[in-house]
C-alpha cells in the first residue's frame, strides 16, 4: 500500500483547523458574539485552555461549543501527531529538502542529466562537473545519492515523470550508464519520445547492444570495456602518446586543453579559409581538426581549407586562447 506524503498530511491537517477556525468563529458570530469575541472563543474553545465565556452561552451554544471541541481537539492532536512523526522519522525534512532540490533543478537548463550512478555513472559525473557544468543525477538507489553534493532524484528512469523531475525538457544532455543494457536502451526510447532533439550518450556493456541503442536513438553509444581496452593497448604502444592525451583532456595540470568550437551562422570566420582567418594569429589556438555538418572530419586542415557556418573546429590552446576563438566563430 502506497504511503501518504507526510508534507501533503500536514497540509490538510493545518486546512482543517483553517477550517474549524472559521466555522467557529462564523458560529459565535451568528450566537450573537462579535468578531473579535466570536474569534476568541473558538481558539480558547479548540486549544482548551478553558478561560471563561466571554457572553453567556444559551442551550444552543452549549451545544455547538461541545461539537467545536469535539472536532477541534481532535483535528489539533491530528496535526500535531504528523508533524512529530515527520520530524521524529526525519521525512519532514527530508521532504522539505527534495522540494528545495526539485525547485534548484526547475532552474536548471542546458544541463547534464546522469542516469546510474555507479562506477561509470560516477565519473562522467565527476568530470562533468569539473568542466564547469550543471549536472543532475538520476539513480533508483537513495543511499547512492545520499551526500552528493549535486542536484538528484531518486526514482526508476523507466518512469517519464522520473526525467521530467530531472529536468529532461531542459536539458542539453543526457547520459544512460544503467548497469544493464536492456534498461539503458529502454532509456534511450524514453528520452527520444520525450525530447527528439536531445543529444544522448548510452552505455553498452555488450557489443551486440551497440547497434540497437544507435536505432533507439543515442547519438553516441560506448563500451567502458573496449575503451579500457584501447587505452591499455595505448599505454603499451604508444605512452608519451596517451598520457600526453590523458592530460590534455583529463587532468589539467598542463595549461593546454583541448576544445570544440562550433561557427555560428553569422560569424566572421563563415566563408574563410583557415588562412585568411588568421585565428592562429588573432587568438593563439592552434586548429587540428575541422568536422562538417555531415560528421566528416578533416584533421591537420590545409591553409586553404574553408570554414563553413555549422562547422565544428578542434582546436588546442590556453583557456584563454580557446576564449578568444569561441569570441570569433560567434555571431557578430
Amino acid at each position: 500500500m502506497r504511503s501518504v506524503d507526510p508534507l501533503r498530511r500536514i497540509r490538510l491537517g493545518v486546512m482543517a483547523i483553517t477550517v474549524v477556525m472559521v466555522v467557529g468563529t462564523v458560529g459565535y458570530v451568528v450566537l450573537g458574539f462579535s468578531v473579535l469575541d466570536a474569534l476568541y472563543q473558538t481558539v480558547t474553545t479548540v486549544s482548551t485552555v478553558g478561560f471563561r465565556e466571554v457572553e453567556i452561552l444559551s442551550g444552543a451554544g452549549k451545544g455547538f461549543t461541545i461539537v467545536l471541541i469535539l472536532l477541534g481537539v481532535g483535528t489539533a492532536l491530528y496535526t500535531f501527531g504528523v508533524l512529530v512523526e515527520g520530524l521524529v522519522e526525519g521525512q519532514l525534512l527530508e521532504l522539505l529538502g527534495r522540494r528545495r532540490m526539485e525547485r534548484r533543478i526547475a532552474r536548471l537548463s542546458d544541463h547534464v542529466v546522469v542516469c546510474g550512478y555507479g562506477r561509470v555513472g560516477r565519473s562522467i559525473a565527476d568530470q562533468v562537473l569539473s568542466s564547469g557544468r550543471d549536472v543532475v543525477v538520476v539513480d533508483r538507489d537513495p543511499d547512492r545519492l545520499a551526500g552528493l553534493g549535486v542536484e538528484t532524484v531518486v526514482g526508476d528512469t523507466n518512469d517519464d515523470a522520473v526525467l521530467e523531475r530531472a529536468g529532461i525538457g531542459r536539458a542539453r544532455v543526457l547520459v544512460a550508464a544503467l548497469t544493464a543494457d536492456a534498461d539503458n536502451l529502454f532509456l534511450t526510447l524514453s528520452a527520444r519520445l520525450l525530447r527528439p532533439d536531445l543529444f544522448i550518450v548510452a552505455r553498452a556493456r555488450l557489443e551486440a547492444a551497440e547497434e540497437k541503442l544507435t536505432r533507439a536513438g543515442a547519438d553516441r553509444v560506448v563500451n567502458p570495456q573496449r575503451i579500457g581496452g584501447h587505452r591499455m593497448a595505448a599505454f603499451v604502444l604508444q605512452p608519451h602518446v596517451a598520457e600526453f592525451l590523458d592530460v590534455v583532456m583529463h587532468d589539467g595540470s598542463l595549461e593546454f586543453r583541448l576544445e570544440e568550437v562550433v561557427v555560428a551562422p553569422a560569424s566572421p570566420l563563415g566563408g574563410r579559409s583557415l588562412r585568411e582567418a588568421h585565428i592562429r594569429d588573432r587568438t593563439g589556438a592552434l586548429i587540428l581538426a575541422l568536422r562538417s555538418p555531415d560528421g566528416a572530419f578533416a584533421t591537420n586542415p590545409a591553409p586553404e581549407t574553408l570554414i563553413e557556418p555549422g562547422h565544428i573546429l578542434i582546436a588546442v590552446g590556453t583557456e584563454g586562447q580557446l576564449e578568444a576563438l569561441g569570441a570569433a566563430a560567434a555571431s557578430r
